[in-house]
Formats: structure tokens, sequence, C-alpha cells
């Protein structure tokens, strides 16, 4: 788990970032066969990085059906920060339309774990199994520790995702207003005025104003 973390907060994106997180799910959680991290956007489900498309199957049918153990561990809306259940055979109708339907997927026994930091929740790192049974309080554990090193790496990894992004595009926003200055004898706060008018009235956002300005010398 130590080398797991350093491996985690070295990786270059957020995209490698989570699909470590979910390959060592499979590699270092007992009765692991596939691992996928369920991000909600309102009651839309968004999977990343899923080990197998039954975690993506598992994920669109909870979204259908507006209910399911993922969805739950994702918002949290139960005070759960975990959920395990041993034997989906056996389960009490907690989440009878989901239930049976994941049953016919294959799943037999399920894991998640919600991935937070003190400031932000992230989604839920999910984990399953074709075997009824097949998760104790080890794999819990293990599970819980993952899933707490993979939140920490995960919004680290999204920070700096965030900061790139900013980074660009002021760069271009400023590589455009210079050609507005330039062609039109424009002030900065003038061409900058420029962009933001064009982009408001074509509802267009200000970076991609910009990067058009860049590669075609105008708007």
């Amino acid at each position: 788990m130590a080398s797991l973390a350093r491996d985690l907060l070295a990786r270059d994106s957020v995209d490698t970032t989570l699909e470590r997180i979910t390959s060592s799910a499979t590699e270092l959680v007992a009765g692991c066969d596939a691992a996928g991290i369920l991000v909600l956007h309102g009651t839309r489900v968004e999977t990343l990085a899923p080990t197998h498309p039954l975690v993506t199957d598992s994920d669109r049918l909870q979204e259908h059906l507006g209910e399911g153990p993922c969805f739950d561990a994702a918002r949290s809306s139960h005070g759960e920060r975990v959920f395990r259940i041993a034997d989906l055979t056996d389960e009490p109708p907690r989440w009878p339309a989901y239930a049976p339907r994941a049953r016919q997927l294959g799943v037999g026994s399920m894991m998640g774990f919600l991935l937070f930091t003190e400031d932000e929740e992230l989604g839920a790192l999910n984990l399953y199994s074709y075997k009824p049974g097949a998760f104790g309080e080890v794999s819990e554990l293990a599970g819980w520790l993952l899933a707490s090193h993979a939140a920490v790496a995960f919004s680290s990894a999204r920070t700096h995702a965030q900061m790139e992004h900013a980074v660009a595009t002021r760069h271009v926003i400023g590589e455009a207003m210079g050609i507005l200055m330039g062609s039109h004898h424009l002030t900065e706060d003038q061409a900058f005025g420029v962009l933001r008018r064009y982009s408001q009235e074509n509802n267009i956002k200000l970076r991609e104003i910009a990067r058009r300005v860049c590669e075609h010398g105008s708007l």
C-alpha cells in the first residue's frame, strides 16, 4: 500500500491515476474480479477506469433504475462511506429492482467505498466479484486502505489537471489578445473586451474564441 501510494501520486494524468487505482483493486483486494469508479452528476452516472464491462453494465443499470449500492456509496445518502454485500443472491430488498438484475449480469458480491477528502467527495470505488461471499473483513480493510490513498491521489491529479488547463487557457487568450491588439491597434483592455463580448453574444466559450483567433488571425 505504501508503494502504491507513492506510485499513484507520481502518475502524470487523471486517467492514468484512475486506471492504476482500479487495476490495483483487482490485484490487492482478495476476491475482486472487477473494479471501477462511479461519479454522479445529479442522477447521471459516469464510469471511470472500469477494468471489465461488468462495471459499466452495473453502473448503467443503476442509472436506469435510479437505485443501487454504488449510487448510495457515491452520494453517501445513507451516511455510509463503505458498503459490503456479502451475497447478492441473499440480499434483503434494499435495492429491489437492482439486485435481481445485477445477479443476471453475473454479480455475486460487491463492495463500495466513498472516495473523499476533507474538502470534497469525489465518487465511489466499487469492487465486484462473480462469487457470492467473496469479500470478508480482510477484503473490506484492504479496500478501505486503497480507497483512502485513491481519494488523495484522485483529488491531487484532478487539481493538477485543472491548473494546467487554466494556464493553457490564459496562454491562448493572451496570444489572441496580442493578435487583436496588433491587427486593430487596440489596447489590452479593449482586446479582451472584444473577445469577451463575442463570447457572450455567440454563447461560445472564451477559450474557443481565443483559439479561433490564434488559428485564423481574426474573429
